[in-house]
């Protein structure tokens, strides 16, 4: 129906009128960045947070999920969150440290202080792992999701480690961040800083003997092509931190930013579940792909070497420190 001068000023005049309309219908849209493919956990985590915060607030998102490092690495979107040319990143815990400067983070990597993935749920949503994603405040941030997307081991090229003894001199790939550095030294390896999207190529022509990593990471970077032993250590989670822009955080209304701190928290516990069905389901599949699980013959050895490094860190920070207790208690 076509409107007539008269009624289409009266129209016009009621938009203007009443902008608010228009713009409560608008969904805000949100850009979320991180490095993993799809069947990672580090994109469920991300997958999940969209999810509870649709469930939250319907409508008043548009979140939309960059995959597969395709803004970046871990690192470039965790400086991009912090600079606000994204708006949320999903990446490794251990790089928040490097970059913010802030140490809290390494808190969740001490070795040997997680004990199973339901241990770091109840870990990541108590006072002392909220207080880490608190602590991001200090950096531009907004912490609000610290999940496990899969317990670490030791994948190896040219021959099983089973004993302590046989870590001696293995060139092996770490982020390169001090904290690994030190783990890995300690058990006599020879460490070697490479991104994550490098691990493949340096397995194969053999740049490195070895690379301590989870199930969900061999199978997302078909890393069982290359590498076909992996001894359980189990030495510590690899925890990942989906974080907002804080800047962005503070524009938006309280009902907003509760809706998103609370989808944060509920897509702990999913994310986590994937993450150790995953773990356990895929170890059958990677048997099948020829890889060989063996169990290390002297555990205790290795956690003892460690541990002086978990009492070293704690006393660096008070949210470690308190991080570590509530581990240990």
């Amino acid at each position: 129906m076509k409107l007539s001068r008269r009624q289409f000023g009266i129209a016009l005049a009621a938009g203007v009128a009443a902008p608010h309309v228009a713009r409560a219908q608008a969904p805000i849209r949100l850009r979320l960045a991180h490095a993993a493919n799809e069947v990672h956990p580090g994109h469920i985590s991300a997958v999940r947070f969209k999810e509870a915060l649709d469930k939250l607030a319907p409508g008043r998102f548009n979140l939309q999920i960059f995959p597969n490092r395709q803004l970046g690495e871990d690192k470039a979107n965790l400086e991009a969150a912090i600079a606000g040319t994204i708006d949320l990143c999903s990446s490794s815990g251990i790089l928040y440290p490097l970059v913010t400067g802030r140490p809290a983070l390494d808190a969740p990597q001490l070795p040997f202080i997680t004990k199973d993935y339901e241990h770091f749920t109840r870990l990541s949503l108590g006072p002392a792992g909220q207080a880490l994603l608190d602590d991001l405040s200090g950096a531009g941030l907004v912490g609000l999701q610290l999940t496990d997307i899969g317990t670490r081991n030791f994948l190896s090229v040219g021959k099983p480690v089973k004993k302590v003894a046989d870590f001696a001199g293995l060139k092996t790939r770490i982020v390169p961040v001090p904290l690994h550095k030190a783990i890995w030294e300690a058990v006599g390896t020879a460490p070697i800083g490479l991104p994550y999207g490098e691990v493949y190529g340096a397995l194969q022509t053999k740049v490195i003997d070895a690379v301590e990593i989870n199930v969900s990471s061999m199978l997302g970077e078909n890393l069982w092509e290359v590498g076909k032993y992996m001894t359980l250590t189990g030495h510590y989670p690899w925890h990942n931190v989906l974080a907002m822009n804080q800047a962005k955080f503070d524009a938006l209304p309280k009902d907003l930013q509760d809706a998103i701190r609370q989808a944060g928290r509920d897509s702990v516990a999913p994310t986590l579940q994937y993450t150790k069905d995953q773990d356990f389901n895929a170890r059958e599949d990677l048997k099948k792909k020829g890889v060989q699980f063996v169990e290390l013959e002297d555990l205790p050895v290795m956690k003892a070497k460690m541990a002086p490094l978990v009492e070293q860190y704690a006393k660096k920070s008070p949210l470690i420190e308190a991080y570590v207790k509530a581990a240990q208690a």
